[in-house]
């Protein structure tokens, strides 16, 4: 009797234990983002103009014959890193213009027609992952800046 109880107990503690896991799983699910979708989606709608390398377009700091600035860069060299999550997240569902009102004119389209909130963001993710270390420190602070601002 004793060791039919014992083995009851044993299996609910292991019951619970798994339960407490999935869970747990469950809950961080939302933070993880799906990096290799992320890389997929910015070479289908970024690349063109960020480049394939996150590298921009040459002379993104003067302005074109059209008057508009060229697409900046992602990588190290360029200021995505300066913009909290919520700004370059505005952005890129919006648009530049759109965020940056005020008659700003701009070639960087909004795609949040095109693609989900959780696709933009598994880029964003992607583009930061590519970051040296001292930039996505420099982010993720900023960003939770402006998350406590809020």
């Amino acid at each position: 009797m004793w060791l039919v109880l014992a083995g009851a107990a044993a299996s609910l503690v292991l019951l619970a234990g798994l339960l407490w896991n999935v869970g747990a799983d469950v809950q961080a699910a939302p933070d993880q983002r799906d990096l290799s979708r992320g890389k997929v989606v910015y070479a289908e709608a970024c690349a063109a103009c960020h480049g394939a390398n996150l590298e921009g377009q040459p002379n993104w700091r003067i302005p074109g014959p059209d008057g508009m600035l060229p697409a900046p860069p992602h990588d190290a060299s360029g200021h995505t890193w300066h913009h909290p999550d919520r700004i370059l997240m505005d952005i890129t569902v919006r648009g530049t213009a759109a965020v940056v009102g005020g008659g700003y004119d701009s070639n960087m389209p909004g795609f949040g027609d095109s693609y989900s909130e959780d696709e933009l963001r598994d880029v964003l993710e992607w583009i930061k992952s590519q970051w040296p270390e001292r930039e996505r420190a420099h982010q993720a602070q900023i960003t939770a800046q402006d998350v406590a601002a809020q």
